[in-house]
């Protein structure tokens, strides 16, 4: 029962967090004069990211590095199959824009990075600063390439994210709160996922590719419906890539600074799911005009034939 409290203690926490973060954060980039484009493909990106972040921090200092890499590898998953289709489900997204395409290529070039990196299940402290690198050159190209290009005006990016009112102090104590929580979130989260692994007599690493997953991409779950409901779904999907971009490379790199990483119970058939979910999902948005009702049905029921397949017997340690 204390288990179950925690775990869903933490998820709470997790939501809260990412949430005031997003907000506070995207509202300080607003005031500090960016566009609406770069805020939403960098900011917001980032912070809905910051859950799997603290996650994974706090799984690998309570020496759970395949919880950590699992999380990742889930959230990933979740988000281009789950949540991708849940959109699709609610409007049609379309990955045409130019700016959206760039991303998905720098998505496609990080998840294959990613995968060669695991090949010897793990992930050094040298390679992290490959990632780690791999974003800044990301993100420096990204603001280039909008500065002569921002298609996105401020209404569309509070149609998907909430822009809060007051002073950059306030929204600066808004994300400290927000990181606050996420600490607090990510301790009790971790300490639950390794109880319920050890009672149902499982690996850690694969409660962080399921249950732990989807909780962190709450906030990606969100931002996506929100954004897909006020008829915005291809800046729902650009921040669903963008959020994918930061796990790969921020969340697994600078995790691995923090202590080198082993995939534990990850295994390649996980890696390789990624790996299909990405190209099958961005696939469709791009050589597809608009996506249906049944493709959004059909990614969804991939998420759900992965969860079964991940508590299968056959993933018992």
């Amino acid at each position: 029962m204390i288990v179950a409290a925690a775990f869903i203690g933490g998820l709470v926490l997790l939501y809260i967090g990412g949430e005031a973060l997003v907000r506070g954060a995207s509202a300080i980039g607003v005031k500090l004069g960016m566009s609406p484009m770069v805020v939403g493909l960098t900011i917001v990106a980032f912070a809905t990211s910051a859950p799997e972040l603290a996650v994974a921090i706090g799984a690998a200092l309570r020496d759970a590095p395949g919880l950590a890499v699992g999380n990742v590898v889930g959230s990933n998953i979740c988000n281009l199959t789950l949540i991708v289709g849940i959109v699709v489900l609610l409007s049609r997204p379309s990955l045409r824009d130019k700016l959206i395409q760039f991303e998905l290529l720098v998505l496609i070039t990080a998840t294959i990075l990613v995968t060669i990196l695991l090949i010897d299940a793990a992930v050094t402290r040298l390679e992290g600063v490959v990632l780690l690198a791999g974003i800044v050159t990301y993100i420096g190209v990204a603001v280039w390439r909008l500065q002569s290009d921002n298609k996105t005006s401020l209404e569309d990016l509070e149609s998907s994210v909430p822009i809060l009112s007051g002073s950059i102090s306030t929204q600066a104590l808004f994300c400290a709160a927000g990181v606050g929580a996420l600490i607090l979130g990510s301790d009790w989260l971790v300490d639950a996922c390794v109880a319920i692994a050890t009672a149902l007599g499982i690996a850690p690493a694969v409660v962080g590719l399921t249950a732990a997953a989807f909780g962190t991409s709450l906030p990606e779950i969100a931002a996506s419906i929100v954004a897909a409901r006020h008829r915005h779904p291809d800046l729902a999907a650009g921040n669903l890539i963008g959020s994918n971009i930061f796990n790969l490379l921020v969340v697994l790199g600078g995790t691995s600074l923090v202590r080198p990483l082993v995939t534990g119970f990850v295994t390649g058939y996980d890696i390789a799911i990624m790996c299909a979910a990405t190209f099958v999902s961005l696939g469709l948005m791009y050589f597809r005009a608009r996506l249906n009702r049944l493709d959004g049905a059909f990614l969804v029921a991939i998420y759900f034939a992965y969860i079964a397949f991940a508590f299968s017997p056959s993933t018992a340690p």
